[in-house]
């Protein structure tokens, strides 16, 4: 047959030309190796929006109301104030010469500044425009006046009490804290106020000095902005490969000292190892593809595969070893089988991996790609670098009588570990249907149950908890994590304020805005307003061209005239003469704060609402378009929680499609090359049968676990094939292997089980404790991505041992192969010969 043709050649180089290959893989490997100084990293969530019409629609409306004042690109900084009021004279000085300061530095690049203490000084001296001349009117104004100004301000413009804790009194005029902002001119960033996106943005610098020249006005202000949130989401990988890799590394060291018990397969086994990850980023820098939170995943499931295929080659090797045959026939009959089932489970895993390709987000399709491809590299070193290694190493080492170690396979049957594997080959033995019906019913449970996992995408799940468990903090240098403000702060921002900066949703509305009841509708948009949106008096907190255009007239006589004469209804807002009122307030220092919610053409508007800090992403998604509904001009909702909400459905459809795909295209894998291999095509469909279990079990575990489809665990039911079928493959190839279609089933699978299932022992120990490390991870989406692959090879282990010997025995009854002569006690399980009489075969 033409694939064994291509096996025996491939056996021939590896056995007899030994020190060819391993030259031809370290060359390659030193050619890859280039690639690691071309790798760029990217973190945060920007990298996920990309390509979502709700942040393209965003995108698009920051493009459009970009006012005049702000051509150049800008980022945001946020001051949070705290203390017991902030609202005295002395805490807005303090926040006024913090804005002044900032503003005074040449390399903060100011634009703007906004804040609640702004406001209230203009409101004392009109004609105090810059922060010097504000900060003179405020010094020179008694506390009780200034006290009875902010009073008035907040009550004539309750927009600004947005900006406030929400332990605001209005009686006694004190709150706890206070929000202000610092615009930055800075080309190459994108307009953002704190929420940030991560990756490599320009406003860290900026944001980093800021936190300097804050500090010197005085400790209750504390700076938040994207660039900060930028560097520690960079900070964060970081930190997680130096707590993660060296605990990985440790431990699977223990385990394969373990399973080789030799120190030159050990060596072999790593030198092997490290190739696969070497050629893998190499192969990232060569491409182009830069290495992102969800690539941290990447290097465990390389290590997952290579570490079972390098056990599975020394285990398999040794089997004949012990029965003294020598190193080139031993390593030839070794290589012959395994190099099949190297490949079914390369096909299979790549298969599993590259089905993320599929997923709307690039991320996810990065991951996809070079999981996918690591795979292939990890069959290549382990097929065929590793055999020729140990071929050469136990050559050298019968030339200088190096000695020999542990070289006992795995499972041995006088070992304990022999006795317990053969479980599943009890159970097969006596009532193999009866277990796989209870099987499919406590399977379909399972999924059934797991259909109720949640799915969830937010910013924090890429940052570590706001407190850091005791250990973590109580790690020495260099393995000390930093120190992370962020997620403290956001959690102030949410616990404090009724909104923070990116708690709000936007409704964009298109239309002759012209038109006499325009502005009426935009207004009545916030009447009655759902739950998750904050509400003040009744109505929704919003910020509009009507909210503009109410504060305008209250500081100005002659606007506030006309006004009044288009307003029919007196309730304070025009509905007559609309493009009058527009060109008038246009023409009003109000304009650039106007452009921000009206476009020039009066065509397009936009409304912010504010929505409640801890609302669920789906409610208020929900609330934002129920209101968009209520306009009769078009509508559009969107916002960061509605993009976000976005990805989050992107993520369960991605996750489901890929399980999908990589279902029907293992199956369809697995049925076509034991047809074409063994002749056996419904070999394929029981090797498919635990990891059907194993997948359902995972989406269980994860529901029972609170663990949601998020960015990284999106991928988790794609991964639990594509590693799941690797052991699986294994135990079906073998038994393929052991079993002729008149010999005894029980014995084949007693053989598979004792030989492969070694194997597969040392494995999934070693990988379970390597990837399960992750838990270690800073960021809680990193230690459940780590804790579910950890489960998934568990799963998949148990139900290659314990599910797939009945499965087998059925498949073999079914297809009228192998005698079982020992079901002659069991009629139940007895099946219909092809002449209708009863048979156990």
């Amino acid at each position: 047959m033409r694939h064994q043709q291509i096996i025996d050649r491939v056996d021939d180089w590896i056995v007899n030309r030994p020190k060819a290959v391993i030259l031809t893989f370290l060359v390659v490997t030193l050619v890859m190796s280039s690639g690691l100084a071309m790798t760029a990293t990217e973190s945060g969530t920007d990298q996920f929006t990309e390509d979502i019409p709700a942040q393209e629609a965003a995108d698009e409306i920051n493009e459009q109301f970009e006012t005049e004042s702000f051509t150049a690109e800008t980022a945001s900084t946020q001051l949070i104030q705290s203390n017991s009021n902030v609202l005295s004279k002395s805490s807005m000085l303090r926040m006024l010469e913090a804005q002044h300061r900032l503003e005074e530095t040449p390399d903060q690049r100011v634009v703007a500044t906004a804040s609640v203490a702004r406001v209230v000084a203009q409101d004392i001296d009109p004609e105090a425009t810059t922060l010097d001349e504000q900060i003179d009117a405020l010094e020179r104004t008694p506390a009780s006046t200034v006290r009875e100004h902010t009073r008035s301000v907040l009550r004539e413009r309750p927009g600004l009490v947005g900006l406030l804790s929400e332990d605001y009194n209005r009686e006694s005029v004190t709150a706890s804290a206070t929000i202000a902002t610092v615009t930055h001119s800075l080309p190459g960033a994108s307009d953002s106020s704190g929420g940030g996106g991560g990756g490599d943005s320009p406003a860290t610098d900026i944001q980093l000095q800021a936190e300097d020249i804050v500090g010197t006005v005085g400790g209750d202000i504390r700076v938040f902005g994207s660039g900060l949130i930028s560097a520690e989401f960079g900070n964060v990988i970081g930190d997680s490969l130096l707590i993660v890799v060296p605990a990985a590394v440790t431990l699977i060291f223990v385990f394969l000292v373990y399973a080789y018990r030799d120190p030159l397969d050990l060596l072999v086994g790593v030198v092997s190892l490290a190739m696969a990850i070497l050629w893998t980023f190499g192969f990232m820098g060569l491409a182009g593809i830069a290495f992102t939170q969800m690539l941290i995943a990447v290097p465990p499931l390389l290590l997952a595969v290579g570490i079972d295929f390098g056990i599975h080659a020394v285990n398999r090797y040794r089997e004949e070893r012990v029965q003294g045959i020598g190193i080139v026939p031993s390593m030839r009959t070794a290589t012959d089988q395994l190099l099949v089932a190297f490949f079914i489970v390369t096909g299979t895993t790549v298969i599993g991996f590259s089905a993320n390709l599929t997923s709307a987000l690039p991320p996810i399709q990065d991951f996809g790609l070079v999981a996918g491809i690591g795979i292939i590299f990890t069959f290549l070193i382990f097929g065929i670098f590793l055999p020729a290694a140990k071929v050469y190493a136990d050559q050298w080492r019968a030339r200088t009588r190096f000695p020999q170690f542990g070289s006992q396979p795995l499972g041995s049957e006088d070992s304990v570990l022999g006795r317990i594997l053969p479980v599943g080959v009890s159970i097969s033995r006596v009532a193999p249907r009866l277990f796989l019906l209870v099987l499919v019913v406590s399977t379909s449970g399972l999924a059934y149950y797991g259909t109720g996992v949640d799915s969830r995408f937010t910013q924090e799940s890429f940052l570590p908890p706001e407190d850091n468990p005791d250990w973590l903090e109580s790690l020495p240098e260099p393995f000390a994590p930093s120190e992370y403000d962020t997620p403290e702060t956001i959690n102030y921002l949410e616990d404090t304020f009724e909104s923070g900066e990116d708690d709000q949703v936007t409704v964009y509305v298109e239309g002759p805005l012209r038109q006499d009841d325009a502005l009426e509708q935009l207004y009545r948009m916030g009447d009655d307003p759902p739950e998750s949106f904050v509400s003040r008096d009744g109505r929704a907190d919003s910020t509009s061209i009507v909210t503009v255009i109410r504060e305008q007239a209250a500081r100005d006589e002659e606007f506030a005239a006309l006004v009044r004469r288009n307003d029919a209804n007196r309730n304070g807002i025009p509905d007559d003469n609309l493009e009058t009122v527009y060109d008038a307030l246009l023409s009003s220092p109000a304009r650039d704060r106007a452009l921000n919610y009206i476009t020039e053409d009066y065509r397009s508007a936009r409304v912010q609402y504010a929505v409640q800090a801890d609302a669920e992403q789906a409610d208020v998604t929900r609330d934002a378009r129920e209101v968009a509904s209520g306009i009769r001009f078009e509508a559009t909702a969107t916002g960061t929680i509605i993009v976000f909400k976005a990805v989050s459905d992107v993520i369960t459809e991605s996750a489901l499609t890929s399980l999908a795909i990589a279902l029907a295209a293992t199956l369809v894998f697995l049925v076509g090359i034991y047809w074409l291999i063994e002749g056996r095509p419904l070999l394929g469909v029981a090797n498919t049968v635990p990891i059907a279990v194993t997948v359902a079990a995972i989406a269980a575990s994860m529901r029972y676990g609170d663990i949601p489809l998020n960015a990284l665990t999106g991928t988790i039911l794609s991964i639990a094939i594509g590693l799941g079928i690797d052991y699986s493959a294994h135990v079906v190839h073998r038994f393929s292997e052991e079993f002729d279609d008149d010999g005894d089933v029980y014995e084949a699978l007693e053989a598979t089980v004792r030989g492969t299932g070694g194997a597969l022992t040392g494995s999934m120990l070693t990988t379970v404790t390597g990837i399960g490390v992750l838990v270690l991870a800073i960021t809680p989406i990193l230690g459940q991505f780590g804790l579910l692959t950890g489960l998934s090879i568990l799963y998949s282990f148990l139900a290659s041992i314990i599910v797939l010997p009945s499965t087998l025995v059925v498949w073999a009854r079914l297809t009228g192969r192998g005698g079982t002569p020992s079901d002659a006690s069991s009629p139940a399980d007895a099946t219909p010969s092809t002449d209708g009489t009863p048979s156990n075969a």
